[in-house]
């Protein structure tokens, strides 16, 4: 049964101060959201017509919550979301927080290409039940986007935000990379609470722990490919598309990494990084959805005009599985 935000938060609060992290940047509820863990970034499941298959969706949300997530990442770049609706993008945030168990945290990516149409979504995607939302960084008009179109845009959205804001740079999809300066100016706005990082540059990565660490900024690997090296410098979690398929073992790299057993998360990066890679860059979310029919998920197909694989690319793809040991 859906419970109400104030009530998810209060529970929420008293789980993120029991476990000792201390008070820094609130919500409109007063409470700190730690961000700190593992989150797939799920994807949006669709009848053989092209609609939306809630039934599904609700299935697979069902099967990851057993996994020890943080929580999900909802209308993130592997959900689709440029191909649905809006109508379609606020009714899957509000189904899958029906089904989430309440201590899982729940972001909804509200991004949109107008300032005016972020907020906008912001508030529908609260509304529905997120208890933080992930922007994506404009693009469209990429020659224009600089620092101070970014810090105009984030602020003005923050402003007006009823819940966290998380930055989402994602230059492999837009072309267009966060730059720094903005990112730390953005990152002393009380209600932008962190940054995923989908860039894969460590090294950039770990200036941006470094010069917020202060005031308690939190970074997401955005990556499992990346993921142990995330941690070494800092980072507090990812949101990793390999989740949706591989969700026990990036919790279990997860684990390792915070118990400083760096020799065994060492091995088991080192056997995430070709599945990692091939749903990632090699084959997309077409690839992702294919290998989530091999762990007892439903994938399906992806909406026009994004092509299914072909059978020498799934062929591949298991292999690289294979090979690692997963299949």
């Amino acid at each position: 049964m859906f419970l109400g935000k104030a009530l998810i938060w209060k529970r929420l609060g008293w789980r993120v101060f029991g476990r000792g992290v201390k008070e820094g940047r609130c919500s409109s509820s007063g409470s700190r959201l730690d961000l700190a863990g593992i989150y797939p970034p799920i994807v949006t499941p669709f009848t053989q017509k092209g609609q939306v298959d809630y039934q599904q969706l609700e299935s697979n949300v069902q099967k990851l919550s057993k996994i020890p997530f943080r929580g999900l990442v909802v209308q993130g770049s592997n959900g689709e979301f440029v191909y649905l609706t809006s109508e379609e993008r606020v009714d899957i945030v509000r189904r899958v927080r029906q089904v989430l168990p309440e201590e899982k945290v729940l972001v909804a990516g509200s991004g949109c290409e107008s300032t005016e149409a972020t907020i906008e979504m912001t508030h529908k995607m609260a509304e529905a039940g997120a208890l933080a939302v992930m922007v994506i960084t404009p693009y469209y008009y990429r020659g224009r986007m600089n620092s101070a179109a970014f810090v105009q845009h984030y602020t003005q959205v923050a402003d007006s935000s009823p819940v966290p804001v998380v930055l989402y740079s994602v230059p492999g999809n837009t072309a267009l990379e966060l730059p720094m300066d903005a990112i730390l100016t953005l990152s002393h706005h009380p209600n932008i609470i962190g940054l995923k990082d989908s860039g894969n540059d460590v090294t950039r990565m770990a200036l941006i722990v470094h010069k917020t660490r202060n005031w308690d900024f939190q970074v997401l690997a955005g990556s499992a490919g990346c993921l142990l090296a995330a941690y070494s410098i800092g980072a507090v979690g990812g949101v990793c598309a390999l989740a949706n398929v591989l969700g026990e073992p990036l919790c279990n790299l997860e684990k390792l990494c915070l118990g400083g057993q760096w020799e065994e998360a060492r091995e088991l990066q080192y056997r995430l990084i070709e599945p990692n890679t091939a749903i990632t860059q090699r084959y997309g979310i077409a690839a992702l959805k294919e290998a989530m029919g091999w762990f007892g998920y439903y994938g399906g197909s992806c909406r026009a005009p994004l092509l299914p694989l072909t059978e020498g690319e799934r062929k591949e793809l298991q292999s690289d599985f294979v090979s690692n040991g997963w299949l």
